[in-house]
């Protein structure tokens, strides 16, 4: 298929849009992309030139400076190229006819018969234009204002949640992101809401390009985890949510993990020193999860578990409490060993005794659909147990951070009350939203008062849902009842 040549327009970036092609809907011809724009080139006489011209063309703005797009070419001449000639490109500003159009500094290197100015037909084809350019030439116009680019990237997937409205074009919008997106050789389509497909939290999908290969490797905080995509939940937008609160969490403090998914909170805290008590019901997780400890090296603080959340509470708990009455309590940690060929051969360095505490200082249920029906089974978490809290020790409760869906508002204001009531139910005593101002201000929890809960914003999930994590502590009536029956 032969290029169409494009006219000079008034509105020179126009000549760079790509092709109009909506009339290839059906299907993805690269070859309409094509594209040749008559442009002006400074031919240089000599080469040894080139760098002093291509400098003085830039002051003078006239020099083409367009995103992936060499300014140095060979020269258009094949007998010239051939020799080793080099040009210029100019903006389409620049005519080659019209030295009106030339600046001073391009008429004196003209005048001076080092510099020629010559036409030239720049060619750009699909490889040149962008995802959304692409997208733009190919969908209705109608859809112009949304063109589908919040697609979450998994390992090498591309995971997509199309509208009605873009499904027509969802094998060339796979396509496109494909060729596209060096790293991405697979593209899916959600086709049914996260736990609908199963209790674990997947969900039903259509390959749209490439193969169906839902083994992926990825990273995130410094750690390396490796999972079948299709029967674990992974959401690479958490990604600051799982940061935020483990930078929260203390070396040596121990955290129960009730829902833990293959460990992007766990393994992280376990990287810098925080002992994770970490649970999943998916066995699928909790394997995946067993291969993250080892991969990244943090056997000592991470312990995988598979079990019912309810359960889960009470047993991590009792846990705590057993290995100190049982003297089991410590871990012994290798001391790295420096070795060099010129120092002497020295004994290694005694390893570090670490000392596992005996309460829990942070519970995490990220389960957002259903984790506050979780929240009744910090009831007698700690029955007869007061002396190891305040104010007979300087050790506090237990933080509970709780991740929630709710709707969403300008000042969450009335999420936060309605969040308060749903939690207050399930654990059988009010709390409230904190009071703003004071000490209570900042990333900490250490002025979270007894029956407060802090509401934070995590991110939207849909045009009227918005996800949050409720952290409040344990207040010691809750800790200290009777235990409920799981």
């Amino acid at each position: 298929m032969e290029d169409a040549k494009v006219a000079a327009s008034p509105n020179a970036m126009s000549l760079f849009r790509p092709p109009i092609v909506r009339s290839a809907s059906a299907a993805l011809d690269r070859a309409l992309f094509s594209k040749t724009i008559p442009i002006a080139a400074a031919r240089v006489s000599n080469l040894k030139n080139l760098s002093k011209f291509r400098q003085q063309l830039d002051k003078s703005k006239e020099l083409m400076q367009l995103e992936r797009v060499m300014n140095v070419r060979p020269d258009p001449d094949p007998l010239l190229a051939e020799k080793g000639g080099k040009c210029l490109l100019l903006k389409p500003e620049v005519k080659p006819e019209d030295p009106s159009t030339w600046s001073p500094i391009l008429k004196e290197a003209v005048k001076g018969e080092d510099v020629g100015v010559i036409p030239y037909d720049l060619k750009l084809d699909y490889n040149y234009w962008t995802y959304h350019d692409v997208m733009s030439s190919i969908l209705p116009e109608d859809a112009q204002g949304e063109i589908p680019v919040g697609f979450a990237i998994v390992g090498h997937i591309a995971h997509l949640n199309l509208r009605d409205e873009y499904l027509p074009y969802k094998k060339i919008i796979a396509e496109v992101l494909v060729d596209k997106n060096p790293t991405i050789r697979t593209v899916i389509n959600k086709v049914d809401d996260v736990g609908t497909h199963s209790e674990f939290r997947t969900f039903g999908y259509e390959v749209l390009a490439g193969p169906d290969d839902m083994e992926v490797e990825m990273s995130e905080g410094d750690c390396i985890f490796k999972f079948n995509y299709s029967k674990v939940y992974w959401n690479s937008r958490l990604q600051t949510e799982h940061k935020r609160l483990v930078d929260s969490f203390k070396p040596g403090e121990v955290v129960c993990d009730v829902m833990a998914g293959v460990g992007p909170f766990a393994i992280p805290a376990g990287k810098k020193g925080v002992f994770v008590w970490a649970n999943d019901l998916n066995p699928e997780s909790y394997e995946a999860m067993r291969v993250a400890v080892v991969k990244n090296k943090v056997q000592p603080f991470v312990r995988p578990f598979c079990a019912d959340g309810h359960k889960f509470i009470y047993t991590c708990a009792d846990d705590l409490l057993n290995l100190t009455a049982t003297s089991q309590n410590t871990i012994s940690i290798p001391s790295k060993v420096r070795r060099s060929r010129s120092a002497p051969l020295i004994p290694p360095p005694s390893p570090t005794i670490l000392t596992i505490p005996q309460t829990i200082s942070h519970f995490v249920m990220n389960l957002p659909a259903t984790a506050i029906d979780f929240v009744g089974s910090f009831n007698g978490l700690y029955k007869g147990k007061e002396e190891l809290f305040e104010p007979v020790t300087g050790v506090k409760l237990p933080m509970v951070h709780v991740h929630c869906f709710s709707t969403k508002s300008e000042d969450n204001v009335k999420e936060g009350k309605e969040i308060c009531e749903r939690i207050s139910g399930v654990l059988g005593w009010e709390v409230r939203p904190e009071e703003k101002g004071g000490e209570v201000k900042g990333e900490g929890y250490e002025g979270l008062k007894e029956g407060e809960v802090r509401i934070v914003e995590v991110r939207d999930v849909a045009p009227k849902k918005r996800m949050f994590c409720a952290s409040f502590r344990i207040p010691r009536e809750v800790a200290f009842r009777e235990r409920r029956v799981v």
